[in-house]
């Protein structure tokens, strides 16, 4: 069987306060996007158990500790017929991007289990599933625009159509860690909730929509900045990192081609 895991951007990125456990709640909308992975399932009865090889983007790190892996071990838990598998996993989402990857393949992995094995879950044990993985995995379930609080995976669907616009995405060669980037940040409550601004002509947003982790990684890593002012002077009708980055995205009205000015780049 085979599934083709899509990444998402993050249009607004607030973080709200830190919790009780060490995570910090957050305020954002996640919009699905068509930059994809390729995530093959082959059962394998002479296997006792999973496999899992990759190619194109190195992923880094045990396979064991891959969210792919963790998602198989924790439905075999209550469902032992998950017996021998063989994973390929071919990486066209960069690695660190803020374009949660490795979020959709785990969902993607869970949804396609659920069909190869006839497990008849609901969408919300699907969802349940996904969030014990990681906090956006859940997204990816329904993988449909959603506003999303807590750590994320509370998820509330919203209409939001960016159809008629032309994506551009820019990863340069910087790896931000989730820790570097909530180190630079001083929670706080949004004054005006993201579902309003979100729905401001798209032409609005520059002045309105901002994420929380810009500021402090910029000053760190003043390529990011230099990315996206330069997506607004070719034309960018809303442009910003994604996520905790390194990702800058520009949302055009017409089709562009920066490759000229990225090309050192990951250029999408």
């Amino acid at each position: 069987m085979l599934v083709f895991p899509n990444a998402k951007i993050n249009i607004g990125l607030h973080i709200v306060e830190k919790r009780n456990d060490g995570y910090h709640n957050i305020e954002s909308v996640f919009y699905p996007i068509p930059l994809q992975d390729a995530l093959e399932a082959v059962v394998e009865p002479s296997q006792a158990t999973i496999t899992l090889t990759t190619t194109g983007f190195e992923i880094l790190g045990n396979s064991n500790d891959n969210l792919i892996t963790k998602a198989y071990y924790l439905l075999q838990k209550e469902y032992p017929q998950l017996q021998g598998l063989h994973v390929h996993l071919h990486k066209a989402i960069p690695m660190g991007a803020g374009l949660g990857g490795g979020s959709a393949d785990c969902a993607f992995f869970i949804r396609l289990l659920n069909q190869l094995y006839a497990l008849e879950l609901t969408s919300q044990q699907l969802h349940n599933y996904a969030q014990q993985l990681g906090s956006d995995c859940a997204f990816f379930i329904a993988n449909t625009p959603a506003y999303a609080t807590q750590r994320g995976e509370v998820l509330t669907p919203i209409k939001l159509n960016l159809s008629g616009y032309y994506l551009v995405l820019v990863k340069p060669n910087i790896h931000v860690s989730t820790a570097q980037a909530y180190a630079g940040v001083s929670p706080k409550p949004m004054t005006v909730p993201l579902t309003t601004l979100i729905q401001q002509p798209i032409e609005q947003w520059r002045d309105s929509i901002t994420n929380d982790f810009e500021s402090s990684i910029f000053v760190a890593n003043p390529l990011l900045s230099e990315i996206k002012e330069q997506l607004y002077m070719q034309g960018a009708t809303y442009a910003a990192m994604s996520g905790s980055g390194a990702t800058v995205y520009g949302l055009f009205k017409k089709e562009v081609d920066l490759e000229h000015l990225f090309a050192p780049h990951y250029y999408y």
